[in-house]
């Protein structure tokens, strides 16, 4: 076969196609099997519930109770470190102060922390807001990628290089590096997108984080070019970093980041893997998709106040008609959480207050309409196992849309949070569980004897 150059490395080529057939052929599995060898897909059953894969103190999803002896849907909470996210973020608002930092500590530490510990922390995080000499001259403006999810996961590797005791897993060796990459992550993250802009011919403008800044208010500081925010934008901001910091030891990243934690491999390593998971569309991406379809819906509907109207546009994602045609109605339904997502609920407070400092109060009606009828337009349509409600991601895309974020960086915004949840993850695996995780597969080829090739 003739050679075609570089340019076959991005080409589906005729082969390529017929490879692709043979694997498509060759990889089908009866679905009727998984309930035969009672093998739960997704290591969910079919309401829902996970196959019980570890042990963790760090958070809890709690979206059912016990009613005469049998669970029953209630209203979802979710507990980190035992305290209920609600009762958290009632606290420092109580106390007018922004909750990534304090909360961090509790994840990471297992206690809230008094005022001085606070302090303490806060200077910790500031003193390792910095980046190695040259380090952004040299990898992330060299080659920057369109991804930014891609651009962090290089430059995180990237970082092990500069580590000296990069493969080190003791303790204090790993919480060093952890509290190394939350404070850099910020700079990683923006930096990457002004590299990649300046490549396409905008201004290019590089801000340090600075020392007096919440996490909120440095994102926002340094990804503008005239440094300004509101108070309302921060402190919207810290709350969608605060609610997206932690989700359990089962969703997909963290449980990624138990089960390449327990290979005994490096730090960097780890996060990289979880930056992967995360920046699936089924995981961390729902929320540009949900910013994509509503994107979509303005279009298609002329009168955002019909639900004749609405509604026929919800029948029609269903049916495949519209948007992209999978058949979703993104950022409705949750994993867990059947009647609510406690996360959605405090952070519609908050959307509603920007929507009207933005002038987006229509565009707010709007995600409210279609919170109240896609559970029944998909109750219509779809047989339900459990019910249908508002996740975060539904209002997370419309928040990042109104703080003028660019699509780019939602995904990064929430693994900024996420790598908190990450690190603790990753330290409780190191200190309890010295076994490799390594769950069973059931084959279901037939043992072959092997034919010459002359023979085949």
């Amino acid at each position: 076969m003739a050679r075609r150059g570089e340019f076959a490395l991005f080409e589906i080529t005729p082969e390529i196609e017929h490879f692709a057939q043979l694997c498509e052929e060759n990889n089908v599995i009866d679905k009727d099997l998984y309930t035969k060898y009672e093998v739960k897909r997704g290591l969910r059953d079919v309401n829902g519930k996970g196959v019980l894969a570890g042990l963790t103190n760090i958070s809890d999803v709690c979206a059912k109770k016990m009613v005469d002896g049998k669970e029953v849907p209630c209203e979802g909470n979710l507990y980190y470190r035992g305290y209920n996210i609600k009762d958290l973020v009632k606290g420092f608002l109580e106390d007018q102060h922004f909750g990534f930092e304090e909360i961090a500590y509790l994840l990471l530490f297992g206690e809230l922390p008094t005022a001085k510990e606070l302090e303490v922390f806060h200077e910790t995080l500031v003193e390792r807001r910095t980046l190695p000499p040259t380090f952004v001259r040299d990898v992330i403006m060299k080659a920057p990628s369109r991804d930014m999810m891609n651009s962090i996961s290089r430059s995180i590797l990237n970082l092990y290089s500069y580590d000296a005791k990069a493969d080190d897993t003791s303790i204090p060796n790993v919480l060093r590096q952890c509290l190394n990459l939350i404070s850099q992550f910020p700079m990683l993250m923006v930096y990457g997108y002004h590299a990649y802009n300046y490549r396409l011919g905008e201004d290019l403008f590089i801000y340090a984080p600075s020392p007096e800044l919440s996490m909120a208010e440095n994102i926002l500081m340094m990804l503008r070019e005239d440094r300004k925010y509101t108070e309302l934008e921060a402190k919207i901001l810290d709350m969608a970093l605060v609610l997206h910091m932690d989700h359990g030891g089962g969703n997909n990243s963290t449980f990624t980041t138990h089960v390449v934690t327990s290979s005994g491999t490096d730090t960097y390593s780890t996060m990289v893997a979880a930056l992967a998971s995360l920046k699936g569309p089924k995981h961390g991406g729902a929320n540009i998709k949900v910013t994509q379809m509503f994107e979509d819906m303005k279009q298609v509907v002329k009168d955002w106040t019909d639900e004749d109207e609405v509604r026929k546009y919800l029948n029609d994602l269903l049916d495949k008609k519209a948007f992209d045609q999978k058949g979703l109605i993104y950022g409705m339904g949750h994993a867990i959480y059947s009647v609510s997502d406690p996360r959605a609920d405090i952070f519609k407070v908050f959307v509603k207050q920007l929507a009207q400092e933005k002038g987006h109060e229509e565009e707010y009606a709007l995600y409210e309409m279609v919170e109240r009828m896609a559970p029944q337009v998909i109750g219509e349509k779809r047989k339900i196992y459990k019910g249908v409600n508002a996740n975060v991601d539904f209002y997370s895309g419309l928040v990042y849309s109104m703080l003028d974020l660019p699509p780019s960086l939602y995904t990064p915004i929430f693994a900024a949070a996420r790598i908190v949840g990450w690190s603790a993850h990753r330290l409780e695996e190191l200190k309890n569980v010295d076994k490799i995780i390594r769950p069973a597969y059931k084959p279901l080829a037939e043992h072959r004897d092997y034919v010459r090739m002359d023979d085949r």
